[in-house]
């Protein structure tokens, strides 16, 4: 089909520049020659990231006021030596790309999760045993491949807490929330996971990842249900101070809905998505070099409709029930678009191959004929994902395998398999691996949990999740 395109020539003034720099950027990578950076620039990045990682336990209390600064200043400890190295424009015109082509769908995508979710409010309460407790796992992980992993965990995380308020071990049940529904539950469908709602703008079919990770999903899945449930039977019976010596405060009642027009509205974000993927009438526009397809800009301003709409028509009552704030969302947008600003040159060096700084990874994943080696993508591929975000880290090695989506689904299939499987999957290593991991410990936290730290929560991924790994690599990738 022949494409009609419109270019719009936009000039920036010089505070509208800085407030596209300071936007999470994966595009600008894709035009900067990694092959003659230095593995100096990635110094921010990985200064940000320790400050996540030792901010809340060096300093809670100033983390807590001002994480988004700490983000900012490393965001513009790049952004100033960047633009004096490679020019203003320049710098510009890839953070439009970054705005128009990836940060306005992926934040779209997911703030409109977020609102929907936070609009339906489960109201009643169960009591917190093993056997509901893995019964709540086991629906949000079912749902997460439905309205998405950051939607699954909104609707689900507060009730599963209530039904939790009278023990006083909770943690493993969010930590193993994080695990199954924030994560693996969301491995079956574009918009189950942030990688493969990118994979899918790149041309995966939308029911490709269903029919490729069925099994691998299941493993992981079942494994970890049956891990969670001996684990929480433990503490039930075994603990003689896991129920605390006072009255349950949200005592057993029935299940009811309150915001159930939202559920509407979360199958109005399923229709936009399916309809930016299946509906190409070949129209584009073009500004400052990028092109937005006119499917893609419908579907996100159509998304910003539904938040707007969510927000109108569902009752004030049901949000407070929730205790809806924008807190998580605002948490994760900060931090992640430090995250994205600074990653642009770790990705840029990834991107050159063994031409660049990093080039011992792409060897890695590559036996002596060029053939890919499946294993160490999955392990490659997920070990970037628990640091670096699943979502840039699965189009560097989508890139890296091939590019091209009918390749990497035909004759390469077992190798977009290995990538999907490790960015999905592991992106539960960390609490940067994914978007809403973060959200959860937020919401707990706000709820009286005591979460472990960035370390500490490694531990439960390193004990847990390791060994899982391990065997699914000897199952399905060698």
């Amino acid at each position: 089909m022949r494409t009609t395109r419109l270019t719009l020539q936009v000039a920036l003034p010089a505070t509208a520049l800085l407030c596209f720099c300071l936007l999470p950027n994966l595009a600008m990578a894709a035009d900067l020659d990694g092959g003659s950076l230095s593995a100096l620039w990635g110094i921010p990045f990985i200064g940000l990231l320790l400050s996540i990682a030792l901010g809340p336990l060096l300093f809670e209390h100033f983390w807590h006021q001002h994480f988004g600064k700490i983000a900012l200043v490393w965001a513009v400890l790049f952004l100033a030596p960047f633009a004096l190295a490679f020019g203003i424009y320049g710098a510009a015109a890839g953070a439009v790309h970054a705005l128009l082509a990836e940060y306005i769908p992926f934040i779209a995508l997911l703030t409109a999760l977020y609102v929907v979710a936070g609009g339906i409010c489960v109201r009643g309460n169960l009591h917190g045993t093993p056997a509901l407790n893995t019964g709540l796992l086991a629906l949000g992980t079912l749902l997460a491949s439905v309205m998405g992993t950051t939607g699954a965990s909104m609707l689900l995380i507060r009730p599963l807490i209530r039904a939790n308020d009278n023990r006083k071990h909770a943690v493993h049940i969010v930590v193993f929330f994080i695990f199954l529904v924030a994560n693996a539950g969301g491995a079956l469908t574009p918009l189950g996971d942030p990688p493969l709602f990118l994979g899918f703008l790149k041309g995966v079919d939308f029911f490709w990842t269903m029919q490729h990770i069925f099994p691998e999903t299941a493993f992981i899945c079942v494994a970890l249900l049956a891990i969670f449930y001996f684990l929480d039977r433990h503490y039930y019976h075994n603990k003689e101070e896991e129920r605390l010596p006072v009255l349950d405060p949200t005592p057993d009642s029935r299940i009811r809905f309150e915001g159930k027009f939202n559920f509407i509205l979360l199958l109005v974000v399923i229709a936009l998505v399916l309809m930016s993927g299946f509906w190409k009438p070949g129209i584009e526009f073009s500004i400052m070099g990028t092109p937005v397809a006119l499917q893609n800009l419908l579907r996100d301003v159509a998304l910003l409709l539904v938040i707007l709409v969510s927000l109108w028509r569902t009752p004030a009552a049901a949000r407070q029930g929730n205790d809806f704030t924008w807190g998580p969302i605002l948490e994760v947008a900060k931090l992640f678009a430090g995250i994205f600003v600074t990653i642009i040159p770790v990705i840029a060096m990834l991107r050159a191959g063994e031409a660049g700084a990093f080039g011992f990874i792409v060897r890695a994943v590559s036996g002596p004929d060029g053939q890919p080696i499946n294993a160490m993508y999955f392990w490659v591929t997920g070990i970037l994902s628990s640091f670096l975000d699943n979502a840039p880290t699965y189009l560097v090695f989508f890139n890296t395998a091939s590019g091209d989506a009918k390749t990497l689904m035909t004759t390469l299939s077992s190798t977009l398999a290995a990538i999907s499987a490790g960015a999905v999957f592991m992106g539960a290593n960390s609490y940067i691996g994914n978007a809403p991991n973060m959200m959860v410990k937020a919401i707990a936290q706000d709820r009286g949990i005591k979460m472990p730290s960035f370390f500490g929560y490694m531990l439960w991924s390193l004990a847990i999740l390791m060994p899982l790994f391990i065997v699914m690599t000897f199952l399905f990738f060698i």
